[in-house]
């Protein structure tokens, strides 16, 4: 194929692992696991996460990777190389609007820590207790137009660095964001485990509770561990196109793996001791970041300055997830409608932030628009966390698994048979009749048929 010479690619193996990494770590590590271990049983629900992990999002996720770097194309290209006409483009299609649609609220939120960077730069929450942090965060988030703006700005920035390109913008960025990130998340670990309390915290996170983990929970692990690696929303599809033909897939595939488990892990260790510390329900949900951590970091030594970090970080892990899913349509505009980079990344970007503005709005102005019992950026969440990703996985699962010539597969896992892969046979099985089914069990849950 002439067409690869031109392509543009990772230059560097740890390039590719942080910016794949960064696509896995994002919000969700730390904002969702925690709190989703700990109401699930601790340790035993970890145990059933990383279980999951390996079992069904590694060869998932080794399955896309295998798909995109075969085909060298976006989301929809792949599908158009290697199942040309047939229905499977509808599916490359899906991807794009998942990818679209997850940032359009995913900007939302990430808006929401920009806001916290200010005021703890500003030490907003100094002297404020639990009840003023909550008014705060209430105020700011039903504000008629502040969190839009800061959406606003967090998609520029997103946008900013997709402009760049593969090298100059996304493995650039990755390379500076996810050590740092990891730096300071363990720098919060340590100094949370320094609280008086803190074992509490760290028994919640890992003494194996089995009685409590039901199996909502279960499905609870599964779910997470599918959603957090960002499987079935084109991303790995694309990213994977950027690989280079002589790094190991499966070896990549773990190390993101790895890495993203870890990103979790450690923000139950910088959250939950802390939480429980200072005696606050850690089942807060998503706004346990930003109700209960100020209130934290006031009673710590420095406290400001670790929350500046903190929410710095937080961007962080925010901007490498978003421009991941930026760069689905951002790809499939240049390769298949034919447009200049800088083009495509200001009309994804446009089209994401004003779809987005719905979601922002939907705490304020627009909190009376309900969607089947649900606001505008709930019924968003669910839609695609719920229906869209868990589709996604299905269909790569059956695509990889029944439809394509295993010898694809085979071929970009084991490096041509350089390297030397042995379970592919039961690789193939997993894929084929495991995978699938787990997934479909996630579906059927989230969408409350079991």
């Amino acid at each position: 194929m002439h067409h690869q010479q031109t392509r543009p690619g990772f230059k560097s193996k740890f390039g590719a692992i942080a910016a794949l990494a960064g696509s896995a770590v994002g919000l969700g590590n730390i904002w969702k696991f925690p709190y989703i271990a700990g109401t699930n049983g601790g340790g035993a629900f970890l145990l059933v996460y990383i279980f999951f992990t390996i079992a069904i999002g590694f060869p998932v996720m080794l399955a896309e990777f295998s798909l995109g770097r075969h085909s060298q194309q976006n989301a929809l290209g792949t599908f158009r190389v290697l199942a040309p006409g047939t229905s499977w483009l509808l599916f490359g299609l899906l991807s794009i609007l998942s990818a679209t649609l997850i940032l359009s609220f995913y900007g939302t939120v990430s808006g929401w820590t920009l806001e916290y960077i200010w005021l703890s730069l500003t030490n907003s929450f100094k002297g404020q207790n639990a009840e003023d942090i909550n008014t705060i965060f209430n105020n700011f988030i039903s504000h008629p137009y502040k969190a839009v703006l800061w959406q606003s700005g967090f998609m520029i920035l997103t946008g900013a660095i997709i402009m760049g390109g593969v090298q100059k913008g996304i493995e650039r960025y990755s390379k500076i964001m996810m050590p740092l990130l990891f730096l300071i998340i363990i720098a919060l670990s340590i100094n949370s485990l320094t609280l008086s309390g803190a074992a509490a915290g760290l028994k919640f996170l890992f003494r194996p509770a089995f009685t409590c983990l039901t199996a909502d929970g279960v499905l609870a692990a599964l779910g997470q561990a599918f959603f957090s690696l960002s499987v079935g929303m084109g991303i790995l599809l694309t990213y994977a196109s950027y690989i280079p033909r002589n790094d190991s897939l499966p070896h990549i595939s773990l190390k993101v793996i790895l890495t993203d488990t870890l990103v979790a892990i450690l923000a139950g260790m910088a959250i939950l001791p802390a939480v429980f510390s200072f005696q606050i329900n850690p089942q807060a949900g998503p706004g346990l970041v930003f109700l209960t951590l100020p209130t934290v970091f006031q009673n710590l030594p420095a406290g400001e300055i670790w929350a500046v970090l903190f929410f710095i970080l937080l961007t962080f892990a925010a901007l490498t997830s978003a421009i991941s899913l930026l760069e689905v349509p951002v790809a499939y505009l240049v390769e298949e409608k034919k447009m200049k980079r800088p083009a495509a990344t200001l009309l994804a970007t446009s089209v994401i932030t004003f779809i987005g503005s719905f979601n922002t709005l939907s705490f304020g102005p627009l909190r009376n628009v309900h969607i089947g019992g649900m606001n505008v950026f709930e019924a968003c969440d669910y839609l695609c966390s719920n229906i869209l990703l868990p589709l996604g996985g299905i269909l790569i699962c059956i695509f990889s698994g029944w439809y394509l010539d295993k010898s694809i597969l085979f071929n970009e896992i084991s490096n041509n048979g350089i390297l030397k892969i042995r379970f592919f046979k039961l690789y193939i099985f997993i894929l084929k009749y495991i995978a699938p089914v787990c997934i479909l069990l996630i579906l059927l849950h989230a969408v409350g048929v079991i």
